[in-house]
């Protein structure tokens, strides 16, 4: 008894094995020379996005096939992915996967187009390319040969039987969502945080924070408090503050998202990719080039002629002696102007920004969440500076060399920026490596101030704007 459910196991796996490949060989045994693999999901909008691609490479390729297998509720399907997935050394987390010869896709992208057809021409123009779908059946096909041939064991016990059945029958290592392992961690007075979920948070929230230390900002609501200071009125203080930084962080917002709808409508394109990296890197060099030439040749700052039209701007704001509402009104249009004067200054990092969160294709809902957490951490210090001159009434200077090391800071981080758009841009959607960006440049960016400002002078070598300096003050003593 034993022994004939051992067979009648035995035979149920390599039917089941059989009758899957051999589906496969019903569906590549025309006349298709090379067969596309595609495993999706029902209700996946990648899957959904790349099926019409394919469809058109079967069209324009007579001899092409296309083999696909709905895995999300179907475990046949999930059975024969697994079996893909072991043959080609991946782990099957998510759809849609796509299969040409002995090269894979996880997931859908619009620069996969373009390696895809190229994966196709070449297998092709290769007649010993492997299809590992037809491997696999062949290999279903002779196990269950080999098995209707061999010599039947004698019976085993029963406890060794169920060790066997055991091992024969793992569960499909696939499930119904076939989504990747989720990374949680447990943080003091937030609770449990999935990693993989909130990298492009974690990203947004670095990006906002580097973004808000924009010297041509911080400069105009140093000087506009510090003016508002004379008047000796709290009351004033808060309305020309708080009027300026609402103003300016709704502008700054509609800003953002017009170019995330324009990035987003234009679509993910591998141009696209490297057009926005270049201006990262287009920025970060004139950033960098400020920290030791300051306002020298290009300068993303606000130029020295445009000063005193602001300060006699900023002067005939906090001077107005109308009511609160006029002083509100007036601080608005202040605001207004002063936006599209610092655009010059800022505009790097909300491409950036935005090209990264376009890429997710995220909703309508996650962008207006993922831009309140940029806006937010944007304003911090900003904040902070309102907050300061409000409590005590006394205001905080911005310094040249503050400018400067802001200017190295947001050069630096647009440089790495940017490298890792044209190396990796996938870097950015996970945390630990997310992180380690930001960590470089940072460490990057104190290195080369410590060395600049500290180091080299010691041993009389002076670089940009203090050799200048230097040069001025012997010809004043001579």
């Amino acid at each position: 008894m034993i022994r004939s459910a051992r067979l009648i196991i035995i035979s149920l796996i390599l039917g089941t094995l059989f009758l899957n490949f051999s589906s496969i060989q019903a569906q590549t045994q025309d006349s298709a020379d090379v067969n596309i693999y595609f495993f999706w999901g029902d209700g996946c909008p990648h899957c959904e996005e790349e099926k019409p691609f394919l469809d058109a490479l079967v069209s324009e390729y007579d001899q092409v096939g296309l083999v696909d297998y709905e895995v999300w509720y179907n475990r046949d399907n999930q059975e024969i992915l697994k079996q893909f997935s072991q043959v080609l050394g991946f782990e099957p987390s998510g759809v849609p996967v796509t299969v040409i010869g002995d090269r894979y896709w996880i997931g859908f992208r619009e620069d996969y187009k373009a390696e895809i057809e190229s994966a196709l021409q070449q297998t092709l123009d290769d007649p010993s390319a492997t299809d590992i779908g037809l491997s696999l059946a062949s290999a279903a096909q002779d196990a269950a040969d080999t098995q209707a041939s061999a010599p039947q064991p004698a019976a085993e016990p029963a406890a060794t039987l169920e060790a066997s059945q055991s091992t024969v029958l793992p569960e499909p290592e696939i499930g119904v969502d076939t989504q990747p392992q989720e990374q949680i961690v447990n943080l003091p007075l937030i609770g449990p945080v999935n990693l993989e979920k909130e990298s492009l948070a974690l990203s947004t929230a670095i990006i906002g924070f580097v973004d808000g230390f924009n010297p041509c900002s911080l400069w105009v609501l140093s000087v506009l408090l510090a003016l508002t200071l004379h008047s000796g009125s709290r009351k004033k203080i808060l309305v020309v503050g708080l009027t300026f930084l609402i103003v300016t962080t709704i502008i700054y917002s509609l800003f953002i998202t017009g170019v995330f709808t324009l990035l987003s409508y234009i679509g993910y394109l591998k141009w696209i990719q490297i057009g926005v990296a270049l201006i990262a890197l287009t920025f970060g060099v004139v950033n960098f080039k400020d920290y030791f030439w300051y306002k020298e040749g290009v300068s993303f700052t606000i130029s020295d002629k445009r000063k005193p039209k602001l300060y006699q701007d900023m002067r005939s704001t906090v001077s107005d002696t109308r009511s609160l509402i006029g002083l509100a009104g007036s601080s608005a249009a202040l605001a207004v102007g002063v936006s599209f004067v610092e655009f010059s200054c800022t505009a790097g990092f909300p491409v950036i920004w935005s090209n990264l969160v376009a890429a997710n294709q995220v909703t309508t809902l996650d962008f207006i969440l993922l831009l309140g957490l940029y806006m937010l951490i944007y304003l911090l210090d900003e904040l902070a500076v309102f907050i300061s001159a409000a409590v005590t009434m006394k205001a905080s200077h911005m310094e040249e060399k503050h400018g400067r090391l802001l200017k190295l800071a947001s050069g630096v981080i647009m440089l790495a920026l940017g490298i890792v758009m044209l190396v990796n841009p996938q870097w950015m959607n996970n945390v630990g490596t997310s992180l380690l960006v930001f960590l470089i440049a940072i460490a990057a960016t104190l290195l080369i101030s410590l060395i600049h400002r500290k180091i080299l002078p010691r041993y009389g070598i002076l670089i940009g704007s203090e050799l200048k300096t230097d040069k001025r003050r012997k010809h004043t003593k001579h």
